[in-house]
């Protein structure tokens, strides 16, 4: 049964996990830039929407744009020194 053990010889890697909270912030970072855009194409056209007047796509893909700039540099995988 030790021959067996030596013959077979596995070589592990240590692979490090990406944090979920990088893959949360790109997908932040996607949406924010795609309601910016939207909020910016439809800035003149006001719609008949009660509170239109304050932009809220504008205001939104703002906030998400930082937020997930925000987790996406924090949570960027890099090397770690041993």
């Amino acid at each position: 049964m030790k021959d067996a053990d030596t013959d077979l010889q596995v070589h592990h890697e240590h692979h490090e996990m990406l944090p979920v909270w990088f893959f949360i912030g790109v997908l932040l970072l996607a949406y924010g830039v795609i309601i910016l855009y939207v909020g910016i194409r439809d800035y003149r056209s006001l719609a008949t929407v009660v509170l239109a007047k304050y932009h809220a796509s504008l205001w939104g893909g703002i906030v998400l744009i930082l937020l997930g700039g925000g987790y996406t540099i924090r949570f960027w995988p890099r090397r770690r020194r041993k």
